[in-house]
């Protein structure tokens, strides 16, 4: 995604929300029926000294993050897209971590809901990221003003941004005392060109940011279809016990399975919209319009369908994706802005 992406996705302006072109109703039943205030961030144990902080419903904006604590403090995975719920992340960890330093922090990729919270880490934290997460986030222009393209508009509140002081394009360690946190990238790209994991080979738990997406639509815009398929199975091979994906719950070693299948047959379901709709001669959403969801109709965030159209025929045809065309095309899908819990409340 270019600079001029960029810039023309905060310049143009949404459909009607009360709008519903043919075709839109696809992914017209959108609604959210969870708590979405901000006091719905919590944090979960997941092993001694290691939390996830679990953001209910993990739909756009919200995001999972995490803390893993050793004898030289703490290392934070990601922060939030608001101020509101990055600082509640940050003061539940202080708590749970007796006021344990924040020595290091990780960004699992350059997407606003992992990383617009980052300055509001200690200045002290040495901020970790992928040399093309560093690159890309040093030009999102959404943290700068969020464009109408959800419902309600985004406030992120008082943050500013803060990019890695650390990069890599492999793979890293870090150790806080006797414990060892492995920052992985799979290799190509997948979510996006520049994802890292976190893996603790000891306490067997990974977080995979948004490489993984329980219950909800995996969204592949900014990476690769091909490749988050094959990183399902760089995922399997190691093997957790304790999986934090980037939205969803928590899950475990035996989950991990059913997870990927499911992630697998969407994948699949994706390439092949794209594969008939280009042999017929439509466009992404033309294509969307013509799938059956079947077994996905219940998952959130629907429309991402549209936009994960839109980098499969990019990637075939050889050229950037339009990121504005994109998302114009997912907005008319489902006829209106995309709905978000992020707002004014955080």
């Amino acid at each position: 995604m270019g600079r001029r992406e960029r810039k023309a996705l905060t310049d143009h302006r949404a459909p009607d929300a009360e709008g519903t072109p043919d075709g839109g109703a696809a992914g017209g039943d959108h609604a959210h029926l969870t708590d979405s205030t901000v006091s719905a961030g919590h944090l979960v144990e997941v092993a001694d000294g290691v939390h996830a902080w679990i953001q209910p419903d993990g739909t756009w904006w919200l995001n999972n993050a995490g803390a893993v604590t050793g004898g030289d403090g703490t290392l934070i995975v990601d922060t939030c897209a608001t101020e509101a719920r990055t600082r509640r992340f940050l003061d539940a960890v202080d708590v749970a971590t007796d006021g344990a330093p924040v020595r290091f922090a990780v960004n699992t990729h350059e997407h606003g809901d992992h990383t617009y919270g980052n300055s509001l880490l200690p200045a002290e934290a040495a901020l970790i990221g992928h040399e093309v997460m560093r690159e890309h986030l040093l030009v999102d222009p959404i943290l700068d003003g969020c464009p109408p393209v959800w419902a309600p508009v985004p406030d992120w509140g008082g943050v500013t941004r803060r990019v890695p002081t650390i990069v890599t394009t492999t793979d890293l360690t870090v150790h806080s005392g006797s414990r060892r946190i492995d920052i992985v990238h799979p290799g190509y790209a997948a979510h996006t060109e520049g994802d890292l994991v976190a893996w603790l080979p000891e306490e067997q738990v990974l977080f995979t940011g948004d490489l993984l997406f329980v219950g909800l639509t995996p969204l592949v815009f900014a990476g690769s279809v091909d490749g988050a398929l094959a990183s399902l199975e760089w995922i399997a091979d190691f093997g957790p016990d304790v999986v934090v994906p980037g939205h969803g719950p928590v899950a475990t070693g035996t989950d991990l399975p059913g997870i990927l299948a499911e992630h697998e047959r969407y994948y699949r379901f994706v390439l092949e919209v794209a594969a008939d709709g280009r042999n017929a001669g439509l466009d992404p959403l033309e294509a969307a319009r013509a799938a059956d969801l079947d077994a996905f109709a219940g998952w959130s965030d629907a429309e991402r369908l549209v936009l994960n159209l839109h980098r499969v025929y990019a990637d075939a045809e050889g050229r950037p994706m339009d990121l504005m065309a994109a998302v114009l095309d997912a907005v008319t899908w489902i006829g209106g802005p995309m709905t978000t819990h992020v707002c004014c409340l955080g």
